[in-house]
């Protein structure tokens, strides 16, 4: 949706430079932009580029301030921050026609906000509530008694499982599972047989959740499994039965959280990282990628960055390898 940079500006909070009155259609990057685009620049060594490009505004720090170049410029504390939320205001979520699709099943005492929108052959089950304004895609399944928030979407082939809720404007991209059984099995030790544990507990998904293309989050066992609110998953991680995972929580693809085990708020956790089970992970840790965390561990590491397997300080771990790089050369 086109906007001027007076309106841009006063969105975002940013000091306009320039002609207000200069129309945005869109965003884009530096290397792609046309006239009508809008580009940032997070520093000062990206500015040259981004005031040379075709781009019709720039949106830069501080540093941009005293620019002689005649292209408008917005100046926020913020670049990147601010960037997304001009790409937010030009670029708004698709807006879904409410009604309920022909071929969708929906239970008779399912409850349906008025301004809901449920596609193609969607199933929706005895006793679930689906939001104001809330979409549910093509293809989903949602079980018996599900709670999903006000202005929620879920993509094409999401299944939710009974005991799962989840809050205000949640993103489930497609093919997730929210609410599956645990891998909860008790071995018998006359016949070597596994006996599954009871998985009747639930899944509680906080508000501003978005939640990757095939993740697989469990409920929890006798308990809740938690995900906070404003956590992000990429694609492809699973989070294990009875796991409580703080707010603002960023875990990157192919990561595997073990059960039982907690992560703090505003953690940073790298792609194919493996926590262990029983572990409880500080407010404020930050996992590097491919790093192992064993189980039972209380792993306290606010602001510290960890690496490999099992992990410890960056710092050691890159010694470490120094060291066997001397030795090996040594011999």
């Amino acid at each position: 949706m086109p906007q001027t940079l007076q309106a841009l500006a006063k969105f975002i909070s940013a000091q306009l430079i320039g002609d207000g009155s200069t129309v945005i259609a869109k965003v884009a990057s530096i290397a792609q932009a046309q006239p009508g685009d809008l580009v940032f620049a997070q520093e000062e060594k990206d500015l040259a580029g981004a005031l040379a490009s075709p781009a019709s505004a720039v949106i830069a720090g501080e540093f941009a301030a005293a620019s002689t170049v005649s292209k408008p410029l917005l100046i926020a504390a913020q670049p990147r921050l601010a960037f997304c939320g001009a790409g937010a205001l030009l670029h708004p979520p698709k807006n879904y026609p409410a009604g309920v699709h022909p071929t969708a099943v929906v239970h008779p005492s399912a409850k349906l906000a008025s301004t809901a929108a449920v596609d193609a052959h969607a199933v929706i089950e005895a006793d679930a509530v689906i939001g104001g304004r809330s979409h549910i895609g093509a293809g989903c399944s949602i079980g018996e008694g599900v709670v999903i928030g006000d202005d929620c979407d879920l993509y094409p082939r999401v299944v939710i499982y009974a005991g799962t809720t989840l809050g205000r404007r949640v993103i489930v991209h497609a093919g997730a599972v929210l609410g599956a059984d645990g891998f909860g099995f008790v071995r018998d030790e006359v016949y070597g047989r596994y006996q599954k544990f009871p998985q009747i507990g639930e899944l509680v998904i906080g508000d501003y959740v978005e939640i990757g293309a095939n993740c697989t989050i469990d409920r929890g066992a006798l308990d809740k499994t938690i995900i906070g609110p404003g956590t992000k998953l990429d694609n492809l991680v699973h989070i294990g039965h009875n796991d409580i995972v703080g707010a603002n929580v960023v875990i990157a693809a192919q990561t595997g959280v073990s059960g039982s085990s907690e992560i703090g708020d505003d953690c940073v956790i790298g792609g194919q990282v493996g926590i262990g089970d029983h572990v409880t992970i500080e407010a404020g840790t930050m996992l590097g990628g491919q790093s192992g965390i064993l189980p039972h561990k209380n792993f306290r590491g606010k602001g510290v960055l960890f690496f490999g397997t099992p992990a410890r300080p960056v710092r050691e771990y890159f010694k470490e390898l120094a060291t066997l790089s001397r030795l090996s050369r040594k011999k």
